[in-house]
């Protein structure tokens, strides 16, 4: 049987799995409650940056197996799985906002009510322990009328992509997770995902979810210990990435996720530790390592203003350029970006902020309007200013002249290395 497949959301996550997909052959309906994004979507013109994602979307229209509509009841009803693949923002508090969860989950299950047959629900959505079998499966029960694991599944299926490699990381896989509780839906995703080379681990929903905060988790320990090290380094005089590079060559460490600089950003990591931590707490479970791996993120971004103050005393009135808006390169996305924590703490010293990014100018003018000059020109920016501040390693970062201006390098930028005039690594 060749199924189809319904997404419900398509922000990040759900478009790359739409079109990721749709590219294996499925036939795919694509939902979402902005009708905008739906019609610009059909369109072929992506809402996001992500390398080969244009041209993978243009393939799978044109080919007829990826369809978009703006309706909950085209979607499930022309489909045999639904992937429920919405935000979990956090909270004020650090917990998570499952407001999206819960509105997509009732609407799939009034359209259920609609169905003859048996369906699948699919939780991809980043969500606390418990949420499918619980807060989910409850909604679509309510709402559809009908009993959660025997006339309709529900599974927990989390994604593991990363932002400017997602389309690499859906179709070349390190694992599939497959929580599910029932043996028909179990079946049923391990066909779906036969195409894909990779582990298949069956295991309960809850693992399922916890699994994903736990990879987080341990990425973002990772990211804030060579933090850690490199400030340590930086005291001494030394080069971090040579003491993290011989660190790394041991196969119990591995050389990912060593990388000192400015900390993590992104609308996983940070949310995703928060959420930990919250959930830890509701059942009496301290988070310490958690906890400190957030403060360390915290703490990168002031390092490399006080690095700014040490060569240049204070900084009002002074022309501060910020090469980088994105979290990291090969995307657009600028949530929870090092940069915009960079250049809230230069406003605050009353510096006139100047900021270049190669992708995501427009999605960074949305969040700062007037209060920062964006120069689409990184050399012209460079030029313009009096010191540069590097906050993502953008390729194109590496041939412009740095020459007569003082750079604070968070990323390891070597032609900053080569040609400033005043060159401070965060780290070395």
């Amino acid at each position: 049987m060749s199924y189809r497949i319904s997404i419900v959301g398509l922000g990040y996550v759900g478009l790359i799995h739409a079109v990721g997909f749709a590219s294996l052959g499925y036939r795919v309906l694509g939902y979402d409650v902005d009708r905008v994004k739906v019609e610009k979507l059909r369109g072929g013109s992506p809402i996001i940056y992500e390398p080969g994602l244009e041209e993978h979307l243009g393939r799978a229209l044109a080919s007829g197996t990826l369809e978009f509509t703006d309706t909950i009841e085209d979607a499930v009803l022309g489909s045999d799985v639904t992937f429920i693949t919405v935000g979990t923002p956090s909270l004020p508090d650090g917990s998570v906002d499952l407001s999206q969860v819960t509105s997509a989950a009732r609407s799939v299950g009034r359209a259920l009510r609609l169905k003859r047959g048996w369906h699948l629900v699919a939780v991809k959505s980043t969500v606390p322990p418990g949420t499918t079998e619980g807060l989910v499966a409850g909604i679509l029960e309510e709402e559809s009328g009908m009993k959660a694991f025997r006339d309709f599944g529900v599974a927990s299926n989390p994604e593991f992509l990363r932002e400017g490699s997602a389309l690499r990381d859906f179709f070349k896989p390190d694992r599939v997770v497959l929580g599910v509780r029932d043996e028909r839906s179990r079946d049923t995703l391990l066909k779906l995902y036969e195409p894909i080379d990779a582990p298949k681990i069956v295991t309960t929903p809850k693992v399922a979810e916890l699994a994903k905060y736990a990879s987080n988790l341990f990425l973002a320990v990772r990211v804030s210990l060579a933090n850690e090290v490199g400030n340590l380094c930086k005291a001494l005089g030394v080069d971090c990435y040579e003491v993290l590079g011989i660190v790394g060559l041991d196969h119990r460490i591995g050389k990912y996720y060593l990388r000192a600089g400015l900390g993590f950003g992104g609308s996983c990591l940070p949310k995703d530790v928060r959420a930990f931590i919250k959930v830890a707490e509701s059942l009496g479970v301290q988070a310490r390592i958690a906890r400190a791996a957030l403060e360390v993120n915290e703490e990168q971004p002031k390092r490399a203003v006080e690095l700014l103050e040490k060569h240049m005393g204070s900084l009002k009135g002074r022309r501060i350029g910020v090469l980088g808006l994105a979290f990291k390169p090969g995307t657009d996305d600028v949530r929870e970006s090092r940069a915009l924590d960079v250049i809230r703490l230069l406003l605050e010293k009353e510096a006139e902020v100047y900021a270049n990014d190669p992708k995501a100018l427009d999605n960074a003018r949305r969040l700062l309007g007037d209060k920062v000059k964006l120069v689409e020109n990184p050399q012209e920016l460079i030029d313009t200013v009096e010191a540069v501040v590097i906050a993502t390693e953008w390729s194109e970062y590496e041939n412009l002249s740095y020459k007569d201006k003082i750079v604070v390098d968070g990323r390891r930028v070597e032609g900053a290395r080569r040609t400033a005039k005043v060159y401070e690594g965060l780290c070395w």
